[in-house]
């Protein structure tokens, strides 16, 4: 039996797991039965000092603390599902922990950054009419880069003015500005037309050969306008969604409706905003207040 794709089958199947997270647990795991025959085990019969020895031997290629800790997590995940299906008695990388790792703030562009960057798209010719539209939906939402090229036509209602993004276990709504809204009418009716190769496609956004979008066709769209700004700080696909949740809370959104906006199961996973905003608004008071 191919232990890691019946795990892969679990996660997808069973768990109902994000592509991004099922990626992420069986490149992990990959590395780790890639590691186990070079020792003389296999997983089955791997013991807890075992995968000890294993996590010091990331450390010592130079894997940073955060990620160790994501590979011995997802061990305990794999573990814990051959424990449930009786191919090992007990999980052995549970009770394993390295050193409690800061979480590293997330980087986010001010308000000014993003509309000098989400001026750069030209709306008259129809590559950039379509990048407009993605990168104004992107902010407006603060969906994932894997929502967004997942996107069909028929999650948008630009008469009601909403976006409904959906994933194996729920399904959240959330609003549209005007701008993204006038963004995707134009690109939906000028220009998706004359890129779709077929005309039963459903993804909303395509690139220019017809077909839907990449995750590494929009990763060239981003760093592509990133130069044209001359933005000096690194822009990424989520820094998009890092600063849309950042500027909401900024502006006097509560925490909970941020957290259903971006689809975090846990509120701490939102809470960390308020981290990135603290020491902003501390430094605009100290800069404006007349008493300071």
């Amino acid at each position: 039996m191919d232990l890691l794709a019946a795990y892969q089958r679990f996660l997808t199947e069973e768990k109902g797991s994000s592509e991004n997270t099922v990626s992420s647990y069986v490149r992990d795991i990959s590395q780790y039965l890639h590691w186990l025959p070079s020792e003389g085990l296999s997983p089955e019969h791997a013991t807890q000092t075992d995968v000890d020895r294993y996590t010091k031997y990331l450390l010592s290629l130079g894997k940073s603390n955060a990620t160790v800790t994501r590979c011995l997590a997802s061990l305990k995940s794999f573990y814990a599902y051959l424990q449930r299906e009786g191919v090992v008695p007990s999980n052995p990388a549970r009770g394993l922990s390295l050193e409690k790792v800061e979480r590293k703030l997330p980087q986010i562009l001010t308000s000014k950054e993003v509309e000098l960057f989400l001026e750069q798209p030209d709306p008259r010719d129809a590559k950039g009419c379509r990048d407009k539209a993605m990168l104004e939906l992107l902010y407006a939402t603060g969906i994932r880069v894997s929502e967004l090229i997942g996107l069909n036509q028929e999650h948008l209602n630009l008469s009601a003015g909403f976006l409904r993004c959906a994933n194996r276990k729920k399904e959240r709504v959330i609003p549209l500005y005007s701008t993204a809204v006038r963004a995707l009418a134009d690109y939906i009716e000028h220009v998706r037309p004359q890129l779709i190769e077929q005309p039963d496609e459903h993804a909303l956004f395509v690139n220019m050969n017809g077909s839907r979008m990449s995750r590494q066709g929009f990763w060239k769209i981003i760093k592509h306008y990133q130069d044209l700004a001359g933005i000096q700080k690194e822009i990424t696909p989520h820094t998009l969604r890092h600063s849309f949740a950042a500027h909401l809370l900024e502006n006097g959104a509560d925490l909970h409706s941020i957290q259903e906006m971006l689809g975090h199961a846990d509120i701490s996973s939102t809470q960390v905003y308020t981290r990135v905003i603290n020491p902003r608004l501390k430094d605009v008071y100290n800069k404006a207040h007349p008493r300071t």
